[in-house]
């Protein structure tokens, strides 16, 4: 039970990579605080299972501040602190320049970097000064991949966002003695993934990999469960490509 006391606020995390994680690091021994959008039913589930002293459910859209600080509100006044935050939930559209709106890209970067970067801002003040903290971004294989769609183009470009906050949020964080780092999943079974994609295409993105497979969310989880415990000190400012070969 590496992860006993922590307390872990993982957002979007009533299904795929943030569920995972979520029920991941529970089992290691942590707190967890489930951020939910709408899915309240599976939220409250993971609730029921983890138990109600170890765990809570809190609605929040956190592309917007204001939610952002209720949320962290909440996780404070159950917990006390917050060790480790992770900003999983995420926007994935697909329109490529010519297509895309203002609509699309406030979209995008409302969620993807404004909210990640603001809950960060929010979290870190209640980490325990005797350090330790832990950050946890969400990027994408898509950042480097030579193969990217120009259906990716905002989500991509987001994600990029998120790697400079990594890097930069890792020098300006280790004076509190707190890491930063984010991983960056290749293609992975979640809804998030499937969402808009045809049979065909599922089946031509299995293909591209060496493992001719998805990746699962639960592996995604377990190099989260490595960031998120005391083995990781010496990891910071670092974005882990957690996608089995898809892009090297």
């Amino acid at each position: 039970m590496f992860l006993a006391d922590k307390v872990i606020l993982i957002t979007g995390a009533s299904k795929g990579i943030g569920r995972a994680v979520a029920e991941r690091v529970a089992n290691d021994g942590a707190k967890v605080v489930i951020n939910y959008l709408s899915d309240s039913k599976s939220a409250e589930e993971m609730v029921e299972r983890i138990g109600s002293d170890n765990a809570l459910a809190v609605q929040a859209d956190v592309s917007k501040v204001a939610d952002i600080e209720r949320l962290v509100a909440a996780a404070v006044e159950k917990f006390g602190k917050i060790d480790v935050v992770m900003p999983n939930a995420g926007y994935m559209g697909m329109k490529d320049l010519s297509h895309s709106t203002e609509a699309d890209y406030d979209r995008h970067f409302d969620l993807n970097v404004k909210g990640a970067a603001f809950l960060v801002q929010k979290a870190v003040a209640h980490m325990p000064t005797s350090g330790g903290g832990r950050v946890i971004f969400v990027s994408s294989g898509l950042t480097t991949s030579t193969n990217v769609s120009p259906a990716y183009v905002m989500y991509a470009a987001s994600k990029g966002a998120v790697d400079q906050l990594t890097r930069v949020l890792a020098k300006d964080l280790a004076r509190r003695n707190i890491t930063v780092n984010a991983v960056a999943p290749g293609p992975t079974a979640t809804e998030l993934f499937f969402d808009g994609k045809c049979e065909q295409l599922v089946s031509v993105i299995k293909a591209a990999s060496p493992f001719n497979r998805l990746g699962e969310p639960s592996e995604i989880a377990s190099v989260v469960a490595f960031l998120a415990g005391p083995e990781s000190a010496w990891v910071s400012g670092q974005v882990i490509r957690v996608n089995g070969a898809n892009m090297v």
